[in-house]
């Protein structure tokens, strides 16, 4: 194997773990924020019923057919149709402003493990070029304010959403966008992921060293077998000094 010189990160799960995760509680959550922050604006909205209903329904739509296509959607186009069916005029930051308060509630709910910054601004030290390679119809910009909240965004020279590219893992394409990004081949890389087809498949079809993130140590699939297992994240600082 090449000397590693780059490694890809997941995030839901691997990079950011999320607990307590009422989906339908936090989207009404998420719904409501929106809806406070246009009626704020003084935009025109119906009843937040129906608003809620609206925006559940057509999320819900694209959810399916992504999954079903393979090809992702971007809540920011969604958001964007909505609001001008609802005769809403705002302004490209004001989106942007409306799908934070509309994730807002979903990020409260992520940790991160103790000694993570650490470890990252150690591999940076000894010249590894980080990345993320995220499944999301969360706009990228979205994700972006809540990885610079954490902490972590500065970490990430390149960060490659679904939602931006359009193409899912384990689709080759999006790999390979995030390998141009940092500038290494699949033998000198490392990809992490917690999700055996998504991340392990696609990593090993590319031709990378695949680490599966495994609290329970019990995920297994014959078409997915990861060269490396961890337990938690910051296993793999160790992990890397002994693949050097």
């Amino acid at each position: 194997m090449a000397r590693t010189k780059g490694i890809l990160f997941d995030i839901g799960g691997t990079l950011l773990d999320f607990i307590n995760v009422d989906a339908r509680r936090l989207f009404y959550d998420g719904a409501l924020q929106a809806y406070e922050y246009v009626r704020g604006l003084g935009q025109p909205v119906p009843d937040f019923r129906i608003y809620h209903r609206g925006q559940f329904v057509a999320v819900h739509w694209h959810y399916a057919w992504s999954r079903l296509t393979g090809w992702e959607f971007n809540a920011l186009d969604v958001l964007g149709r909505l609001s001008r069916g609802m005769g809403q005029q705002l302004t490209p930051a004001q989106l942007e402003e409306l799908a934070w308060r509309w994730y807002e509630p979903l990020g409260r709910c992520a940790t991160c493990e103790p000694g993570l910054a650490q470890m990252l601004e150690d591999f940076r030290r000894q010249g590894l070029r980080l990345g993320l390679v995220s499944n999301t119809f969360i706009p990228g910009t979205v994700l972006d304010r809540h990885l610079a909240r954490e902490g972590l965004l500065g970490f990430f020279d390149t960060r490659i959403y679904s939602c931006d590219v359009r193409y899912r893992k384990p689709h080759r394409r999006i790999f390979h966008i995030a390998l141009e990004g940092i500038g290494c081949s699949p033998q000198e890389t490392v990809f992490v992921g917690d999700r055996l087809r998504a991340d392990i498949f696609g990593a090993n079809r590319v031709g990378m060293t695949s680490v599966l993130k495994d609290p329970t140590g019990r995920l297994r699939s014959r078409r997915a077998r990861p060269d490396h297992r961890i337990l938690a994240l910051t296993e793999l600082g160790q992990l890397v000094r002994a693949m050097a």
